[in-house]
């Protein structure tokens, strides 16, 4: 019996506390974060893809969330990322804005699209009551 205890005695010896704290999962867990962030923030813009025109004009400060409104080559018109016809664009964009006409109203317009569908929805946005429409480009490199 006294061997048996002297045998547990050394076995607890040999064995210390952990006195480190173990970082490995942490870093697991926020290099996954960092990937997950990297691949969504991408996605985060507006949902329609359009090749906008470049333009060397500065870009201006926005403040609020603006109503994005996007032509597409084809002539389709979206509000956020949703299609509308345009005989129905003046009526829900006085519906999203609530009475608030100060919005600022960004179009963004494809540089294939006719000249005259960019200015029929900016005189639409303008029917609308909105008196804050801009229209947005990319910065072109030099």
């Amino acid at each position: 019996m006294e061997l048996r205890n002297q045998f547990f005695i050394k076995k607890r010896k040999k064995r210390g506390t952990i006195s480190q704290i173990n970082v490995t999962p942490f870093v697991d867990v926020m290099l996954v974060l960092l990937i997950v962030f990297m691949i969504t923030a991408p996605l985060l813009t507006v949902g329609v893809s359009v090749d906008l025109p470049k333009t060397k004009a500065s870009q201006l400060n926005q403040k609020g969330d603006p109503l994005i409104l996007s032509i597409k080559s084809n002539g389709k018109i979206f509000i956020q990322d949703r299609e509308i016809d345009s005989n129905r664009l003046i009526p829900r964009l006085k519906a999203l804005a609530n009475n608030n006409m100060k919005i600022r109203v960004f179009i963004r317009g494809d540089k294939k699209v006719n000249y005259g569908n960019v200015v029929d929805v900016l005189s639409r946005v303008q029917s609308a009551g909105f008196s804050k429409a801009t229209l947005v480009a990319k910065l072109k490199q030099n």
